[in-house]
């Protein structure tokens, strides 16, 4: 028996192709109700209140929201690339990637900093939007220093814990409790 006949539909039994089909469904199954529950379609927006689909983030969103740059500014309009939109969703997936694996996995720091990956992209969005102000300090050698060495409350302000604003007017996130189960849960 050649080994292309082994993985052919042909070769597997009735009951195997069930079983096949059928954890193949359970698989893709799952899988759209985990994009469901996540709300994985509003991380392809620029909506601030995606960013608190993860409760960790709501200390972000509230000092954020009443910043300045909340008249101006969305989260992707400082924490993604905008040098091109393939550039900008490939940020987005792996830090996407990497913080569902972290919150999953209950490995999320206490207080939130920028990773050093993301610190460059940061950085040329200050220039991105101020960069007619700083012009001379972002294009002089002898002037390195990053924004945000000196402007590090912006526009976070001094959020140091999951704590720090524990009674922060957001947004709560929708239900993920199906109507039809709501309606079951509250008729006898």
């Amino acid at each position: 028996m050649k080994l292309w006949s082994i993985i052919t539909l042909e070769a597997l039994t009735p009951r195997m192709r069930l079983a096949c089909f059928t954890s193949i469904g359970a698989f893709i199954g799952m899988g759209g109700y985990v994009a469901h529950i996540s709300n994985a379609a509003s991380y392809l927006s620029d909506e601030p209140e995606a960013c608190i689909n993860c409760h960790i983030m709501t200390p972000m969103y509230a000092s954020w929201k009443h910043s300045s740059h909340a008249r101006v500014a969305t989260c992707n309009d400082c924490h993604v690339p905008h040098d091109s939109l393939i550039n900008k969703y490939a940020f987005k997936a792996m830090d996407g990637a990497r913080h569902s694996t972290m919150f999953t996995l209950r490995m999320e720091p206490q207080v939130i900093r920028a990773r050093d990956s993301a610190k460059p992209v940061i950085q040329a969005n200050c220039i991105r939007c101020h960069g007619d102000t700083v012009h001379r300090s972002t294009t002089e050698p002898k002037f390195t220093r990053s924004c945000v060495e000196c402007h590090r409350e912006v526009p976070h302000g001094r959020v140091d814990s999951l704590s720090s604003t524990p009674n922060a007017a957001v947004p709560l996130p929708s239900s993920v409790i199906p109507e039809w189960l709501k309606k079951e849960k509250t008729n006898p």
